[in-house]
């Protein structure tokens, strides 16, 4: 292959689905097939096939380059070998799993990371993600499987892809896969269908696929209409806007748009409120807000833009968004306000064309009047300039063929009152230089038609001079003042509108903010306000430009708009306007160069999202110092614990040892078993101690994989007592239990933590009682101690590591006892909880899984990629 076609980007194809089992990987090792059939020259980078033989059976054919062998924690692991990748340099690469946490050691910590370096050097890569596992949606998957995902990429890697495709199946079809253990093993089928795939869980994250997926399909036809100029409405999804004045009949217009959207499934909703250029409007600032908020509340967005023509711009906007309808409010304007046009809604239905259709509703408001038409006290514009100079020509010309055919004969005087009328009428419309043009033309129609002697240029009579000349300067000073007033107006107006503006950005910043610190989906605060500059300035684009000094390349770090090679700004002579906040930073605007006037507002846009950009970084500083601490937290905790426990066993056994290796003392045989058993007891305890801590380490890595088998309560319980004092425990196994679906070492190992806890606690010559029975398709294990027990409050606490209840003997452990077994019951599918004793004490509950029966009710679903059927530990609710 050659360095000119190595020199291009890769292409990214994704296959998306909503949960494990959908058939990605089937569908993806199908298309390398079609393309191998093709002659591609592709390989296998990594496919997992879960042990699905139809899954397995695809990979026949295919080259697959060897997976790297990577020793971790004593375990030989394989991943993705990346290097031999790149020195195969195939055209294709499949590589499953695009979320994968790489195991430590491997080139890089994600497989996306992975992937973006086999993209850079030109290798096509098709991949699979489940929905679940892109970051943005955590908190929402989280909130309805009850499941947190380790295993995330990033929204963007995925957005970039090149083709998305979603492998798509019912919740129905795909339980009936699990039941036909097409997914996993026929034992862990009942665990998964009563959990993770229950028909709720799988609905929701569905939908959640089918919505996100249909998002990225707007991106993608967005920027083709944009790429080909196209400017009709295409009316692949119903986007409804709704264009609002400020008026109170605003509040209706949404509700209705909404009643609108909920017939149609996908329908969206965009209120846009159009301020003049001048920013002279109508609205009320108090009311928009309270607009906004009920269009935000109804799960639509508010845009606010500069224009104009008012329906000029809410229709440019409207086929911008490829919306399908319009929804306005019938005129608030009186009948004789009319006069001065048909208005917005007219206009709009008039020019919105057969793609969009536009919906007039009725208000309260109607027809009760909207005040002076907007005109009026707008700067003057090229209608009313003309409209003067016609004014200052014409209507002189008029007045003088009307007084000459007629002869009114009603003096100089009056003569003089009528031309000033119209000097006046003309400054009024189309300001100064109209009104000075209209002097003059008055004074010459005056004297050459009206002053004697008549049709000559010649003033016989004095004082005819002096009503001239008193005339031309009250024309001047009449247009002076309205030239003055239209100014002031327009300075107002002005001012009006870029507190409103900026207004409206301290609002967006905060609740771009708030939405950002929740967790929910969606642009972070600084592209929202990057967009709120686009829409505001009616932009192609806009870019956040920062370098490290004055001799760095500038690096984008937001932006907003077309995402066209060429469109969106890279450097500050990209863009027609640019504004610095400070040495090294510029927002730069693409799409058109902004008058002087507006570069005030654009300066606080800037500083603004300097701002954000400053708090996004300051949090995810927080971020890290919060982390730091809370290791720091656990570290101190871990040394303030085993700097007592371990001296303390370490003591008895030096003090024993030194005592048998004295020369002065002559021993007894039954002083050195005593000083041996002491010995032993100290051993013991250090066993038991750094057993405890290997074993949080271990869960909290997620490295604990139970070995899952079926087993008699009998073989395990027994052996679990052997290191509590003999004649402090009391077995109470009820006859014929079934056996029970876990790993034995495991349950040994939490059933002596929960018995050594709760010999610790009883008091003296009070027996720990061990019951089991069975109950339904579970096996409950019941630890009871008649000790002081602990408070509801607290026993959520108690389950913590590093954490020993307030009244703890001495030397009571590091506070791992509990934390370990709830972390292995958990680990093996079951629960652990607990009970207030009747009569005083605690009383541990473990619950089981019959074999061959349904999991536990509490039991979790899987969490890694790839592997979602092993039940993970929840290592933040661990041992006390």
């Amino acid at each position: 292959m050659s360095s000119g076609e190595r020199s291009r980007r890769g292409r990214l194809r994704v296959f998306l689905g909503a949960a494990p089992g959908v058939g990605k990987t089937y569908a993806v090792l199908s298309e390398a097939h079609r393309r191998v059939e093709r002659g591609t020259d592709l390989v296998v980078g990594f496919v997992e096939h879960h042990d699905r033989p139809r899954t397995e059976v695809l990979l026949h054919g295919l080259e697959q380059v060897p997976r790297r062998e990577i020793t971790y924690r004593g375990a030989l692991l394989t991943e993705m070998d990346t290097d031999a990748v790149l020195a195969r340099r195939p055209a294709v690469a499949v590589v499953d799993e695009l979320a994968h946490t790489n195991v430590p050691g491997s080139r890089n910590e994600k497989r996306w990371q992975d992937v973006e370096e086999l993209l850079a050097a030109g290798i096509d890569v098709v991949s699979t993600v489940n929905i679940q596992h892109l970051e943005s949606l955590g908190d929402v998957v989280e909130s309805i499987t009850g499941v947190r995902q380790r295993e995330t990429v990033p929204d963007e890697v995925v957005r970039r892809a090149d083709q998305i495709e979603l492998v798509d199946m019912s919740p129905q079809a795909l339980r009936r896969r699990m039941a036909h253990g097409n997914i996993y093993a026929p034992d862990k089928v009942d665990a998964a269908l009563s959990n993770y795939f229950r028909p709720g869980n799988l609905t929701a994250l569905r939908e959640l696929a089918l919505l996100w997926t249909a998002d990225r399909v707007d991106e993608y036809l967005q920027q083709y209409r944009s790429e080909h100029r196209i400017r009709s409405t295409w009316q692949a999804r119903e986007r409804i806007v709704v264009g609002l004045t400020g008026g109170p009949e605003g509040r209706t217009l949404i509700r209705r748009a909404s009643r609108m959207a909920a017939k149609g499934s996908g329908s969206e909703i965009l209120a846009v409120h159009i301020s003049r250029a001048d920013g002279l409007t109508s609205g009320s600032p108090q009311e928009l807000a309270v607009q906004r908020t009920l269009v935000e509340d109804l799960g639509g967005t508010y845009h606010h833009v500069l224009g104009d023509d008012i329906p000029q711009s809410l229709l440019e906007f409207a086929r911008g968004v490829n919306a399908t309808q319009i929804v306005l409010g019938s005129s608030r304007r009186k009948a004789w306000q009319y006069v001065f046009g048909p208005g917005v809604g007219a206009t709009v239905a008039r020019d919105s064309g057969p793609d969009l259709d536009v919906h007039i509703v009725t208000h309260d408001e109607v027809a009760k009047g909207r005040g002076l038409p907007g005109a009026r006290a707008a700067r003057l514009g090229t209608t009313r300039v003309v409209a003067g100079w016609l004014t200052a020509f014409g209507a002189p010309a008029l007045l003088t063929f009307l007084m000459l055919a007629f002869d009114p004969g009603i003096g100089f005087a009056n003569d003089v009152l009528l031309f000033l009328v119209l000097t006046v009428a003309a400054g009024l419309v189309g300001g100064l230089l109209p009104a000075l043009a209209s002097a003059a033309v008055c004074s010459a129609l005056l004297n050459y038609f009206f002053t004697e002697p008549v049709r000559t240029w010649t003033i016989s009579d004095p004082r005819n001079v002096v009503s001239l000349a008193v005339f031309f300067g009250v024309a001047v000073a009449v247009a002076s003042v309205v030239d003055l007033a239209a100014r002031r107006t327009q300075q107002a107006a002005r001012l009006r509108a870029e507190s409103e503006i900026l207004s409206a950005l301290a609002g967006s910043v905060l609740r771009g903010e708030a939405q950002h610190g929740s967790g929910s989906p969606g642009p972070g605060p600084l592209d929202a306000l990057l967009e709120l500059v686009r829409e505001t300035f009616a932009m192609d684009s806009v870019a956040l430009l920062e370098r490290a000094d004055e001799r760095a390349a500038w690096t984008c770090v937001g932006s907003a708009g077309s995402t066209e090679s060429g469109k969106r700004p890279a450097a500050p002579e990209d863009g027609e306007t640019d504004m610095p906040v400070g040495d090294n930073m510029m927002l730069v605007l693409s799409g058109r160069v902004l008058p002087a006037e507006d570069r005030r507002v654009l300066a606080a846009f800037a500083a603004q999202a300097a701002g954000v950009l400053d708090r996004q970084r300051l949090l995810g500083e927080a971020e890290q110092a919060r982390e730091l601490a809370e290791g720091n937290r656990i570290r101190t905790a871990l040394l303030a614990a085993v700097s007592h426990d371990l001296r303390t066993p370490l003591a008895a056994i030096k003090a024993s040892v030194s005592s048998l290796r004295s020369d002065d003392v002559e021993w007894s045989a039954e002083d050195e078993a005593e000083l041996l058993g002491a010995i032993e007891e100290g051993a013991d305890k250090l066993d038991n101690l750094v057993g405890n801590l290997l074993d949080m380490s271990r869960l909290q890595t997620g490295t604990v994989k139970p070995h899952i088998k079926d087993i008699s309560l009998e073989e395990v319980v027994p052996k679990a007592l052997g290191g509590v004092p003999e004649g402090s425990v009391r077995l109470a196994v009820a006859e014929a239990l079934p056996l029970v679906a876990v790993d034995p070492g495991l349950l040994e190992r939490t059933v002596a933590n929960l018995v050594e806890n709760a010999v610790k606690y009883s008091p003296e010559g009070k027996k720990v009682l061990v019951k089991a029975s069975a109950l339904a398709d579970r096996v409950e294990v019941r630890v009871t101690d008649r000790g002081p027990g602990v408070p509801d409050s607290d026993k959520d606490r108690i389950f913590e590591p590093f954490q020993r209840y307030g009244d703890a003997p001495g030397g009571a452990g590091v506070g791992l006892g509990l934390a370990v077994a709830r972390g292995f019951a958990e680990a093996m599918g079951g629960t652990l909880e607990a009970e207030d004793t009747p009569g005083g004490g605690m009383t541990m509950v473990l619950t089981l899984r019959a074999a061959h029966g349904r999991g536990p009710v509490r039991h979790r679903p899987p969490e890694r990629t790839g592997a979602p059927l092993q039940p993970q530990p929840q290592p933040q609710r661990s041992g006390a």
